[in-house]
């Protein structure tokens, strides 16, 4: 579809969106939003968000894809934007419980109206289907930036960055408030401590929490995984460059995989990074995600 094609269809709004709620597996209450097409529905895609990245950010994108006749469920996870509790600080959960119990949650939604469901997931999103108990009902997964969030893999300049907000800065804001409070930097939502401490836990090692004692079956769950991967990196992208993704994809051993390397000029872009998988000016690159699912399903 060109740029015109797609104002053109934006204008005329031939979409609804409905705010739903819907329960994670263990009950917990989740918030997220429908974007369905008014014409026929040929499948479901569910949007895993990266970790402090409210629903809303993947607006467009899902707005997009109704053209292409997909209904797309966004949410937000446990502790973030509109599934936050009224009070963070103190607020107990796992930072594994947004692919074990939510994602899982949203999955069966979805598989409610027996139609067939793909996955689209940025960065922690890509992770998150390992987790869950029910990825067979995953055709398919496209994941942006997912990767072992080691600051190994960065170029020099971003890994001294990332040292320097994890040992420095995020410590005394967590400290006084009880939780992360990210919005205050402008790099995302406010995250539950607990999520804090195990992110900043296993960003310090290559292999992220797959090197982490207490996490052993993490192994054995992300060998059951058999959906077809598609994970892909920009080359702009440090937080998530392929050795990163490499690291952390190696773990689906028994998926279907298949590594994309892309450039902003690829799409006719300034930049990608960590966040322009979504943003606006990204449609070409939405085209190549629907296109495959399209070549799934025929």
């Amino acid at each position: 579809m060109s740029m015109q094609q797609q104002k053109a269809f934006l204008q005329e709004q031939n979409f609804r969106v409905e705010t739903v709620h819907f329960k994670a597996l263990d009950g917990y209450a989740l918030t997220g939003m429908l974007y369905r097409p008014t014409s026929e529905i040929k499948a479901s895609i569910v949007l895993s968000c990266a970790t402090g990245v409210p629903q809303a950010f993947y607006r467009r994108f899902a707005e997009y894809a109704t053209q292409s006749g997909y209904q797309v469920l966004t949410f937000d996870y446990r502790g973030v934007a509109l599934s936050a509790p009224e009070r963070l600080k103190g607020f107990q959960m796992s930072y594994l419980d947004w692919g074990k119990y939510d994602l899982s949650g949203a999955i069966e939604y979805l598989n409610q109206s027996e139609l067939p469901v793909y996955m689209v997931g940025h960065s922690y999103g890509g992770q998150a289907l390992g987790l869950t108990s029910n990825h067979d009902k995953v055709k398919a997964m496209y994941c942006f930036g997912t990767g072992a969030g080691w600051h190994g893999y960065m170029p020099f300049k971003e890994k001294i960055k990332v040292q320097v907000i994890w040992n420095l800065i995020f410590p005394p804001m967590v400290a006084v408030k009880g939780y992360l409070p990210w919005s205050m930097l402008n790099m995302g939502a406010d995250l539950p401590k607990d999520v804090y401490k195990e992110w900043r836990r296993w960003c310090k090692n290559p292999t992220y929490f797959f090197a982490d004692p207490a996490q052993a079956e993490l192994h054995h769950l992300y060998e059951q995984v058999k959906t077809p991967i598609y994970a892909v990196s920009s080359l702009d992208d440090d937080w998530a460059l392929p050795s990163s993704r490499y690291a952390f994809m190696q773990h689906y051993k028994n998926a279907p995989m298949k590594f994309i390397n892309i450039s902003a000029d690829d799409f006719g872009l300034k930049q990608i990074g960590h966040m322009g998988y979504f943003r606006k000016g990204a449609e070409p690159l939405w085209d190549t995600i629907l296109n495959t699912f399209d070549e799934i399903s025929a």
